[in-house]
C-alpha cells in the first residue's frame, strides 16, 4: 500500500505545529530564511540560540523519524548540478522579491489570513509551474 502521502500529511502537520509554537512562544512569524537570514547577515544575533535551535529541529526532526519509515528514502532531485545551483539562486532571489519564504507567506501567513501571504504564495506557486514548465518543456533540462 502506498503510504508516502501519510508523510506528507505527517510533515505539512509539523511544519504548522512549528509555526504555532514559534508564534505562540515568541510572538514572531516563523520564517525559515529570516531565521536563517538574520544568523547569515548578523541581525539575529541577538536571538542567535533560539535561530539555532530551531535550524537543528529543521535538520533532526527527519533523522529521528527515519527508524519508523519504511521503505527506500529517495527524492525526485536532479543530478544536474548547474540546474540544483540556478533552482537555489532563483528560491532565493524570490524570497528576498517578496519579503519572506513559503513558511512565512505560506504557512503561516495564509494560517493568520494574511492578504500578504495568500498573494505571495499564488505567486511562489505561478513561478514554480511556469520554471518547471520552462525548464522541461523549453529548455529540456529536467
Amino acid at each position: 500500500m502506498e503510504t508516502d502521502w501519510i508523510w506528507g500529511l505527517a510533515g505539512g502537520g509539523l511544519i504548522g505545529l512549528g509555526g504555532a509554537v514559534f508564534l505562540l512562544g515568541n510572538g514572531r512569524i516563523m520564517g525559515a530564511s529570516g531565521i536563517l537570514g538574520g544568523l547569515v547577515d548578523g541581525s539575529g544575533w541577538h536571538n542567535a540560540a533560539e535561530r539555532l535551535v530551531f535550524l537543528l529541529g529543521v535538520i533532526a526532526m527527519p533523522v529521528l523519524l527515519l527508524p519508523y519509515y519504511e521503505g527506500e528514502v529517495g527524492t525526485h532531485m536532479t543530478s544536474n548540478t548547474v540546474v540544483i545551483i540556478i533552482a537555489g539562486l532563483l528560491v532565493g532571489l524570490g524570497t528576498r522579491i517578496a519579503n519572506g519564504c513559503t513558511s512565512g507567506h505560506g504557512v503561516c501567513g495564509i494560517s493568520r489570513l494574511s492578504l500578504r501571504g495568500m498573494v505571495a504564495t499564488v505567486f511562489y506557486i505561478l513561478a514554480g509551474g511556469l520554471t518547471i514548465a520552462m525548464m522541461r518543456h523549453v529548455l529540456g533540462v529536467i
